[in-house]
């Protein structure tokens, strides 16, 4: 059973001795299934498919390699940091892999030579040797499992390539430097998007701009939100240290912020007790005219003197019979009369 492994890896390595002898001096080791790390080499500009109709690239095992990167990378920073803060040891692991990182490691491992494209997108994509570099940890994860790739990272990046103590203290987040700035000084700071587009290839590219006080700062495009928002803090900063006009408007405008915020507000409260939350009815439908209202205190007195003189002899249990009724209204109403 071995046997037939190495003769087939054998086999391989005659075929692709190349490509072999190449992964051999970034990774440290030969591969065993080569077709893995051709795969990781292999940009979707790329229009390849496998027997089953499916398109074949490396953006699944770019995706495989970013989650195992962060975990051995997390792993390492972990135990190289004894004692450190959550957020310090996730401040240092993003430095490691972040996009502009693993672009560079590509470049300078020769990573980014051996990728195969259509050749238009490789000088446009600003992250194909960084999503190659993903891929092969991808790769290498696969064909070898968890700690290989924690012994790529170890002996080939952070011990030949990376300082790791010189990358956790440098601090590169220049939108954190300019909102720490900007609270500081109590400067209203806004990251206003001017642009959203997709370009030849299909990808995103942002454009941002920094407003601090209103006052227009600098711009900055990229691939990302975090990306252009990070490269219009990068120039803003700079200009707040170059250019002592543009600081000197921005300090004017928060003056005049501050000043109209400031202004004393002229018109005083009232004091009187109005119980507006009474329902006032409709006079039209309800209220009495003071002519009318008179006519009703005229009705209701004499009312009161019908009733004081209401003659109770007129009130009798005695049962009265039909005739007897009609004979005692004649009476009353020819009285009346008289």
């Amino acid at each position: 059973m071995l046997s037939n492994i190495l003769d087939r890896i054998k086999l391989s390595f005659r075929k692709d001795k190349e490509l072999y002898l190449s992964l051999y001096k970034i990774i440290g080791f030969y591969p065993h299934n080569i077709e893995l790390y051709k795969t990781a080499l292999l940009h979707k500009s790329i229009a390849r498919k496998n027997e089953k109709g499916k398109p074949v690239n490396n953006e699944r095992l770019e995706f495989l390699g970013d989650a195992i990167l962060g975990a051995v990378v997390g792993d390492i920073v972990f135990e190289h940091f004894p004692g450190k803060r959550e957020g310090f040891l996730t401040n240092t692991r993003s430095k490691l892999v972040k996009r502009e990182t693993l672009n560079k490691l590509a470049d300078e491992m020769g990573i980014k030579q051996m990728i195969i494209s259509n050749g238009h997108s490789s000088s446009h994509n600003s992250y194909m040797g960084g999503n190659a570099f993903e891929a092969l940890v991808g790769a290498i994860y696969l064909d070898r499992g968890y700690y290989a790739c924690m012994k790529f990272v170890q002996n080939r990046i952070l011990s030949q390539m990376i300082n790791i103590d010189k990358v956790a203290y440098k601090e590169v987040n220049f939108k954190s430097k300019l909102i720490e700035w900007s609270q500081k000084n109590r400067i209203k700071l806004n990251f206003v998007l001017l642009e959203q587009k997709i370009d030849n290839n299909g990808s995103p590219i942002f454009s941002y701009r920094v407003d601090l006080e209103g006052v227009e700062g600098c711009s900055g495009s990229g691939y990302s939100k975090k990306e252009s928002q990070q490269l219009a803090s990068k120039y803003t900063l700079e200009d707040l240290r170059k250019k002592p006009q543009f600081i000197d408007e921005v300090f004017a405008a928060k003056a005049e912020r501050t000043k109209m915020e400031e202004m004393p507000v002229m018109t005083v409260p009232d004091t009187e007790n109005k119980d507006n939350f009474i329902i006032v009815q409709d006079k039209s439908d309800h209220d009495l005219s003071s002519q009318e209202a008179e006519d009703e205190n005229l009705k209701l007195n004499d009312l009161e003197n019908e009733i004081d003189e209401f003659d109770l002899s007129s009130i009798s249990a005695k049962a009265m019979s039909r005739e007897e009724i009609i004979a005692a209204a004649e009476a009353a109403a020819f009285a009346e009369e008289n």
